[in-house]
């Protein structure tokens, strides 16, 4: 069962426990383009106490570097001595990291992108060839043909993120990579269904692969929450001790399990997906957080508590 988290010294009790925060963010530190009432004061409060701060997203439609902007434009504090992008890290990256690092890609290989700039930045950075993604060619409404098609020898691998400029075109082309090259690897930034925008719901990067998946037969390697992956880029960059870290999310089936999956302690707040009935109703989920509060914006209570 979940503690429900209410007084001061709850809120006291979890900055004790647990030196290293991990952050979801939308949903979490803000909807869209709007913050959540109370997030900045928390975060300073949190770093003013030493904490290590870390936020870790499964949008894959910014890189790290884009993410830095907006986290500049909102009043967000993200940074890290000299390295400014290492406190952010995002589905995305993991997807690139695994690429270059873990399957060891090729040189000379590329990747066929369903996806939108911040996915082919993060690529880039890592020295991975790409095409299909914001190419002009792929964004397109026309109707698609085999006739006119040639496939790319180089291709090997379709990474599949969130993408507002979806189309049968860029599904047909990564079903034919998939399908013609039986080595060629199908790999998902994520998994998340729907994706929180400041005015509501929206269908998720889970959601834009889910047809490919489909007229496959088959699941992508997912490298966002809750796969270990991100976590593992995670320890590649920053030292931390799993028993001292909490991770704080609005999703069950990413962010919590996600932390659960890490040894880490979890705290769900209640401004993004999930609802207190999804932890407490009759048909509840089996992911339980061991911590669940109203919103980010209720710490401010321990400085309140204070004065």
């Amino acid at each position: 069962m979940s503690t429900r988290l209410s007084s001061p010294q709850d809120y006291a009790g979890l900055l004790d426990k647990y030196d290293t925060w991990m952050f979801d963010c939308d949903g979490v530190l803000w909807h869209g383009d709007r913050i959540i009432d109370g997030v900045v004061e928390v975060l300073e409060m949190l770093r003013s106490y030493n904490k290590k701060v870390i936020f870790v997203t499964n949008n894959a439609t910014k890189s790290r570097k884009s993410y830095k902007g907006k986290f500049d434009h909102l009043g967000v504090q993200a940074h890290v001595s000299h390295r400014p992008k290492d406190e952010i890290y995002g589905s995305a990256y993991a997807a690139a990291v695994y690429l270059s690092s873990v399957i060891k890609l090729p040189k000379g290989k590329k990747v066929y992108v369903i996806g939108m700039s911040g996915l082919e930045e993060e690529l880039h950075e890592e020295g991975i060839a790409h095409i299909g993604g914001s190419d002009p060619t792929d964004c397109t409404l026309a109707p698609f043909s085999l006739a006119g098609f040639i496939l790319d020898p180089d291709v090997a691998a379709v990474v599949c993120g969130l993408d507002t400029q979806l189309n049968y075109t860029k599904y047909s082309k990564a079903f034919q990579y998939l399908t013609r090259n039986p080595d060629c690897l199908f790999i998902a930034t994520n998994e998340d269904s729907t994706y929180p925008s400041a005015d509501g719901l929206l269908p998720g990067a889970g959601s834009v692969s889910a047809p490919l998946r489909f007229a496959l037969g088959k699941d992508p390697i997912c490298t966002g929450k809750p796969s270990s992956t991100m976590l593992d880029c995670i320890k590649a960059k920053i030292d931390y001790d799993p028993e001292r870290t909490i991770m704080v999310g609005d999703r069950l089936n990413t962010d919590i399990l996600f932390g659960k999956n890490g040894g880490l302690a979890t705290l769900l707040v209640l401004t993004g997906i999930t609802a207190e009935s999804d932890i407490t109703g009759s048909n509840s989920s089996p992911i339980i957080p061991d911590f669940v509060t109203n919103s980010l914006g209720d710490l401010r209570t321990i400085r309140k508590s204070e004065k």
